[in-house]
């Protein structure tokens, strides 16, 4: 588990500390220090520096170069300094380390190695101007680029922007900021590491979950145990037009590969014909419908309930007023772990959101950027802009555990916030959310922490999904491949026992 502090709460963290007796000009050279610990330098060196204290790391950087008689270059964009900057940027000049002013027509051809350190992870907004000018020329450069605490241009936030630093390894100072991980993060970063320069948050960080983090989720099996020890759980969905959600999340969980004891596959009775070649675990339990779309049955619903700790709800339902009418029903009667996906998130959207909030089931929600814009009534540039805490905050209005997903998932129960970093481009295709879906229904089904079974369902979602990647490529990669590498996961799970 590894913190990461918002851009405000990292603020707070660094003046506390300076406040606490270490000086801002020690944590720059300490900053400086363990960038270069990091990194492999190649000359001739190109360090590009703006106005702030992320410049000041620079110019320890270029200190320490000097040093170890490494040739080095330092590039200012303006001739304007932070308190400790101006003091280590002093050394720099008396050292005798060639300055030079940027330009229009700037080119950073020749050298090997480029430290980006114009903008820190305070910065928002659009990069323009002569900056803007730099940073296509860092991009344009063959040089191997080592971005400073977070790349330039790219908010510390929610790691968006217009144009930033494109880098070989970026090196966080302190602790990781959000913008590190979300959005544009992965495409703009080949590698990502932070050093610990003595920073402690000031506020309850938010939590990257990692592989050990899940260890106990997979403990050894007794050989005294029986199937309903690990749970019943149920997968309601499928209609004619998406026969195959249901079935990719059945894949995901009816096989047993993601834990789950028994599962009843719950469809439309007149598409089970075509589901029954993939059962062969799992028990069918066929629903009333029309037309190949169901309806809603208060008897069918209750029958199916009994019995079970979790239902996964909505992966290719279709959208009606009868599935409104089926997730009303659950709402207001069932009182296990209720997954609600894709077109359940639609009708949910449509219904009186006072059956959320007083729900006796314990329900987890699994919207991407749309779908979460369409239940919060806000446009998708916004929940971009500010993805933690709109998510964190509705989840905390309507007591759900709320998985977003997007290149990083974010999870929360409104008061913690843990992040899953896992997860590649080829799961960009239809079906993935389907097989998360199938996955964090079976966790739930033994898992009684609901936050826990989430974060996990995804890390082992997104890992299997870079299993799949790893075999057939981004491009040709599909869910069921996904869903084929859940036992791979699982397997790596385990092995942290031995």
């Amino acid at each position: 588990m590894i913190d990461v502090l918002s851009v405000e709460n990292m603020r707070k963290s660094d003046a506390r500390t300076i406040a606490g007796g270490i000086s801002g000009r020690e944590l720059m050279y300490r900053a400086g220090s363990a960038v270069l610990e990091n990194v492999s330098v190649k000359a001739p060196v190109a360090i590009v520096c703006g106005t702030g204290n992320n410049a000041g790391d620079g110019y320890v950087i270029a200190l320490l170069l000097r040093r170890r008689s490494i040739p080095c270059t330092i590039f200012l964009l303006r001739e304007k300094y932070s308190e400790d900057g101006a003091y280590y940027f002093d050394q720099c000049f008396h050292s005798g380390i060639p300055v030079i002013y940027c330009w229009e027509t700037i080119s950073f051809h020749g050298f090997a190695t480029i430290f980006d350190c114009i903008f820190g992870t305070g910065f928002h907004g659009k990069v323009q101007g002569l900056a803007k000018t730099v940073i296509e020329a860092i991009n344009k450069s063959d040089a191997y680029v080592v971005s400073v605490d977070i790349n330039s241009g790219l908010n510390g936030d929610n790691g968006l922007c217009d144009i930033c630093v494109r880098s070989d390894i970026t090196v966080s100072i302190g602790g990781f900021q959000p913008g590190h991980f979300l959005n544009m993060a992965k495409d703009c970063m080949w590698e990502v590491v932070n050093c610990d320069i003595g920073i402690r948050p000031a506020e309850p960080p938010y939590h990257l979950l990692e592989m050990e983090d899940f260890q106990a989720l997979v403990p050894e099996r007794k050989h005294y145990s029986h199937k309903a020890t690990y749970g019943y759980m149920a997968l309601i969905g499928g209609s004619l037009a998406y026969s195959g959600a249901i079935r990719l999340a059945a894949m995901a969980s009816a096989a047993m590969r993601s834990g789950a004891g028994v599962v009843k596959l719950a469809a439309p009775e007149s598409l089970c014909s075509l589901l029954i070649p993939e059962i062969l675990e799992s028990t069918l339990y066929p629903m009333p419908d029309k037309d190949g779309n169901l309806v809603f049955d208060e008897s069918a619903l209750a029958g199916l309930m009994g019995g079970v700790k979790s239902i996964a709800f909505g992966m290719g339902i279709g959208i009606s007023e009868e599935i409104q009418k089926m997730l009303a029903f659950l709402l207001e009667h069932y009182t296990g772990s209720l997954v609600i996906d894709a077109d359940g998130l639609t009708a949910l959207a449509a219904l009186d959101p006072g059956l959320l909030q007083n729900t006796a089931a314990r329900v987890i929600l699994t919207p991407h950027v749309k779908e979460f814009s369409r239940l919060t009534n806000r446009s998708t540039d916004e929940i971009l802009s500010a993805p933690i805490e709109l998510a964190r905050d509705y989840a905390a209005e309507n007591h759900v555990v709320l998985l977003l997903k997007g290149p990083t998932t974010i999870i929360t129960d409104g008061t913690s916030v843990n992040l899953v970093n896992t997860g590649c481009p080829g799961m960009a295709t239809a079906g993935s959310g389907d097989v998360l879906s199938g996955i964090l229904s079976a966790l739930c089904s033994y898992v009684p922490d609901s936050l826990l079974a989430a974060s996990a369902a995804a890390y082992i979602n997104g890992k299997a999904g870079e299993y799949a990647q790893e075999k057939y490529g981004s491009v040709s990669m599909i869910a069921s491949d996904t869903a084929a590498c859940i036992k791979d996961v699982i397997r790596a799970l385990f092995s942290l026992h031995k």
